[in-house]
């Protein structure tokens, strides 16, 4: 019989189609197909609604119900109505089918039965692992193969993904983006094919998932760009972010995050490479002491911008390469070295090595006015309770970099655990964003940080390559006039960006070069915990040296009595204050144990 003469000509041709499309596809679906041609074919009865078509061999639920969808699009295209479902027949009453059957049974077949209740078509979610699968298993390169192996499918699939397919989001973790699978075949929407040598492919219904993704959004879709919206400022010499398509909006006011081994502290011995390039001078009474000089300039087209990225931000102590890997892989190529303060930075790299060299500035690089520290979120917790989150803050406003990010990974912790550390948390980060005005950027994930990096070197290589840099020759600098200098050019030049080259900025940001008596002081005030930055600093206002402090617990005097005036020695001068200068009683026994005893 043809197929223009058969008795469900529309059905039959779909069929045919769908079992041409399974050949094309090499799917295992293709003897499915073929038994339902072959049965409907063969069959003299039209049918009405698709979900007939059951009681033919070849057709289960599943193909019924791909052909109701199908017949719905075709009547909703033509404008004609849509097939009924005929009735089913009562067998009992169907046999005897005698004068005995009542009203009753007449009203009982009439009314309509009550329709199941269909699930929710299942859609991955957006870029998530199963999304990628999805779509690398629906390229069009992918059709008439028999399948993927896995190696090949997670290439294509990575640039559909957030997550890798290779990493864990973190290292406490042991799944990847490729855990997805498993729910893909459960769904049926992925099967295995091959031995050895696995292969995976699409089914009939991971197809028509396919297709509905496509329609919903962009095909072939890059990773998702991590925007950048600069915090309001009233200084034009703050570089303004380009209008462009942004994900999570971000201030750019981020902290710290280091690996366990960058986090250990610094070996006071061991002094920075750098450390000699800029002389510690003397202090600036005033702006009339601050040195004069001539801003070497560095025109557009000399020179590119690049991310500098510490090499003590690893993934794990066995994959220490994953960061600047994944980097690569997305078009930045990261200069890789120790940092002496931060976690990542931009710098302007010359074209021409020995050029700054001739003019007064060393090395080829020239450091751009932002820097990002980076931390985990139990790196956080560990920095705020040892103190090491109060010094990395120092530090940073010590730096005289205008934008600082700190990053936080907000990796997943054991309930229990960070329930008791929440608050601690969403003080310091409080005290981040508005006490030292920095911008705070929250990430799931380093795969997240990775593109945030990424997204960051692009948007920067935009503002800063289509203009001029200002450069301050080293031989002008001192880490005593350094701020002061910066903070004038600024305010004088506020449409201009003065910046200083690598090599000097390491020299400012290594410690001994920076540290006068009162940051010595006020470091040492903070070690005793519950001292933070805000409370050394008033107690430094009262006591000017240490020598002073350790004075006035000796005049406590002796025995019980003093043993008590000690105690109560910081609290007396310091417990009317408000908020986070005040300190407490409690807080002030802590000092004198560690100060008067």
């Amino acid at each position: 019989m043809a197929q223009n003469t058969s008795a469900n000509p529309l059905y039959l041709e779909w069929v045919k189609e769908w079992w041409d499309t399974a050949r094309e596809r090499n799917s295992k679906s293709v003897t499915t197909y073929k038994h339902a041609y072959d049965s409907l074919k063969a069959c003299p009865i039209a049918f009405g609604h698709p979900g007939e078509l059951q009681q033919l061999k070849g057709f289960g639920p599943k193909l019924c119900e791909r052909l109701t969808e199908q017949m719905k699009r075709h009547c909703e295209e033509n404008g004609l109505p849509m097939p009924t479902r005929g009735r089913k027949k009562r067998g009992s009453r169907a046999a005897v089918g005698d004068a005995d059957a009542d009203g009753d049974d007449g009203e009982e077949d009439a009314r309509p039965a009550k329709k199941a209740r269909k699930g929710k078509a299942y859609v991955p979610a957006y870029r998530s692992g199963a999304y990628a699968i999805v779509m690398a298993l629906s390229e069009p390169s992918a059709e008439g193969q028999v399948g993927l192996p896995k190696a090949e499918l997670i290439d294509k699939a990575q640039p559909f993904c957030d997550a890798s397919f290779t990493a864990p989001p973190d290292p406490t973790k042991f799944y990847t983006a490729w855990a997805s699978m498993k729910t893909l075949e459960q769904k049926e929407l992925v099967y295995e094919r091959g031995r050895p040598l696995k292969r995976y492919a699409l089914t009939d219904e991971g197809w028509e998932v396919a297709r509905r993704i496509r329609q919903t959004t962009v095909a072939k879709a890059p990773p998702k760009p991590i925007g950048v919206a600069a915090k309001p400022e009233t200084k034009s010499s703050r570089p303004a972010a380009p209008t462009r398509p942004v994900a999570p909006t971000i201030s750019l006011d981020d902290d710290d995050d280091e690996d366990d081994e960058k986090d250990e502290p610094p070996i006071p011995a061991k002094s920075s490479q750098f450390s000699n390039v800029v002389a510690d001078g003397n202090a600036v009474p005033d702006e009339s002491a601050l040195p004069t000089f001539t801003p070497i300039r560095m025109q557009p087209g000399t020179f590119t911008v690049e991310l500098v990225l510490d090499v003590r931000e690893v993934r794990a102590k066995t994959d220490r390469d994953y960061m600047q890997q994944q980097l690569t892989k997305l078009g930045i190529k990261p200069i890789m070295r120790s940092l002496e303060l931060g976690d990542a930075l931009w710098v302007a790299k010359h074209k021409q090595p020995n050029w700054l060299d001739r003019l007064g500035a060393e090395g080829d690089e020239v450091v751009l006015d932002w820097i990002v520290e980076r931390k985990r979120l139990d790196d956080l917790i560990g920095s705020i309770k040892d103190g090491r989150f109060h010094e990395q803050k120092f530090r940073l406003r010590r730096s005289g970099v205008k934008n600082v990010i700190y990053l936080v990974e907000e990796i997943s912790l054991d309930p229990t655990h960070f329930q008791k550390s929440e608050e601690m948390v969403q003080s310091a980060i409080a005290s981040i964003q508005v006490v030292n005005g920095y911008f705070l950027k929250k990430t799931q994930m380093m795969d997240e940080t990775i593109r945030y990096l990424a997204s960051m070197t692009r948007l920067l290589k935009t503002v800063y390559e289509s203009k001029p840099l200002h450069v301050v020759p080293t031989n002008v600098l001192t880490a005593k006039n350094y701020l002061p200098l910066m903070k004038c050019a600024r305010e004088k030049y506020p449409s201009v960006s003065h910046h200083i080259s690598y090599p000097a900025f390491a020299s400012l940001a290594s410690k001994s070069d920076m540290m006068t008596l009162r940051d010595v002081y006020l470091k040492m005030l903070m070690c005793t915990r519950g001292v933070t930055g805000e409370k050394a600093v008033e107690i430094q206002k009262i006591w000017k040296t240490p020598y002073d402090l350790v004075k006035a617990f000796e005049g406590c005097g002796t025995g019980e009595e003093g043993k008590r005036k000690r105690a109560n020695l910081v609290a007396a001068r310091l417990g009317h204050l408000v908020g986070r200068k005040k300190i407490a009683k409690t807080l002030s026994q802590k000092i004198a144990e560690t100060w008067g005893d």
